[in-house]
């Protein structure tokens, strides 16, 4: 996975949500929430493992909406974040962190309703082996979101010291087929890629944002689109 050793620093983890979540960043957090809320709900109940969770801004969410949730990542540093955001939440009782591959679950088939992962698979080297495993343990939905290629988020991509992986509409439909996934609904947002908003005052990105929104409504929206949700269903 690209910038694993990176990933997994001390100092990675206790700045991550800073850095990527502040000024005009927020507006990619709750956008990001409401996806996985919108995709995912009824929660109650509802038994849930997340792939690469993190610092758990999802694992968390899902948990005090009533989830029975794992949050699993790679790295220990985060996973503490995550564990000390479920304590200030209160649903710490409700989930549990475990460190582990997403290349190898720890779970037997067909082990979750539920399985999703946000902002992973423009990090994997072989999505597609990923994703099966997010099958195999799934024994209804698989979620998941990619960053795309035609898109301005190519351009910001130079920019980056190691770069994305970007996905072409095609491309991701192969590979829910090659998984035995059936694509059950998707969603296509953000013609400004994230790194423009992360750059911005919260008040002025919230003025692109009404713009960006307002292009996304007409048909230049699906194909100018930078982030795309995808919600599968096991075959």
């Amino acid at each position: 996975m690209k910038g694993a050793e990176w990933y997994q620093a001390d100092e990675v983890a206790e700045a991550y949500e800073d850095k990527r979540f502040s000024q005009g960043g927020k507006l990619i957090d709750e956008r990001e929430k409401e996806a996985v809320l919108e995709a995912l709900s009824p929660l109650e109940d509802k038994r849930i493992l997340e792939i690469a969770c993190g610092t758990g801004r999802f694992t968390a969410m899902l948990a005090a909406e009533g989830a029975d949730i794992v949050g699993l990542d790679i790295s220990a540093a985060m996973l503490q974040q995550g564990r000390e955001k479920a304590q200030e939440l209160g649903v710490d009782d409700h989930l549990e962190f475990m460190r582990g591959d997403a290349a190898r679950l720890p779970f037997p088939d067909d082990h979750f309703d539920t399985v999703f992962a946000m902002r992973f698979f423009h990090l994997a080297d072989t999505p597609a082996s990923f994703l099966a495993e997010m099958c195999r343990v799934s024994k209804s939905q698989v979620f998941f979101d990619t960053f795309n290629r035609y898109s301005l988020r190519s351009v910001y991509n130079w920019l980056l010291p190691m770069g994305s992986r970007l996905y072409s509409e095609t491309e991701v439909l192969r590979l829910l087929h090659g998984a035995g996934l059936q694509l059950e609904d998707e969603a296509h947002d953000f013609v400004l890629p994230y790194g423009f908003y992360r750059q911005i005052p919260d008040s002025v990105a919230a003025a692109f944002r009404d713009v960006d929104l307002a292009v996304g409504r007409t048909p230049l929206g699906h194909p100018l689109a930078s982030v795309s949700y995808w919600d599968a269903r096991v075959a």
